[in-house]
């Protein structure tokens, strides 16, 4: 057991019998009183996110991490496959630990994947991916006031708002945090 001055942000911990992950992390001290570390944590198996606090006499379980990059393969009613690159292993995703990530997932394309305890729980994307336009209808010229953009769809069947130059064929980079249009790859 480790003492909760161990906690650091991005560390996997057990906290009432699931793995959280700590996404932020301050050491606060209050006059003469102990000081304690308040902590922001996002359960690996259902995404939700807790505030909470843990003083110098808690003990904290730090589990066992561990990031391995693997190479998204397809995806069926078992969930998404990846494949190790040098093992040529095949592991699968359950939909939910992939759902809100399944937009970026490319083919081909290597992604890197959380593993605690030896169990993949959550998949880590680039701030940025690139992705082929498959639709893009197209560039009206109209009564524009601004910067003009038009919805395409990407490989991955998302929609992004680009401007009215991109075609069908191209390669854009979308941002995985705001799902905005970086540029052309």
């Amino acid at each position: 057991m480790a003492s909760p001055t161990d906690i650091r942000k991005g560390r996997v911990i057990n906290y009432n019998g699931t793995p959280h992950i700590v996404l932020e992390m301050l050491h606060r001290t209050q006059g003469r009183q102990a000081g304690f570390v308040q902590t922001t944590l996002r359960n690996l198996q259902t995404n939700s996110t807790t505030s909470t606090k843990f003083r110098g006499s808690d003990n904290i379980e730090i589990l066992t991490t561990d990031t391995q990059k693997l190479e998204y393969s397809y995806n069926d009613r078992e969930g998404c496959h990846f494949m190790h690159p040098e093992t040529f292993e095949d592991i699968v995703l359950d939909d939910n630990l992939v759902e809100d990530a399944r937009k970026f997932l490319s083919e081909g394309n290597s992604y890197d994947i959380l593993f605690v305890e030896g169990q993949a729980v959550q998949i880590q994307l680039p701030s940025a991916v690139e992705l082929e336009v498959v639709e893009a209808p197209p560039a009206i010229r109209g009564d524009t006031s601004g910067a003009a953009l038009k919805p395409v769809t990407v490989k991955t069947g998302f929609v992004v708002q680009t401007p009215l130059f991109i075609n069908t064929g191209d390669i854009i980079r979308v941002s995985t945090t705001d799902n905005s249009y970086l540029g052309r790859a």
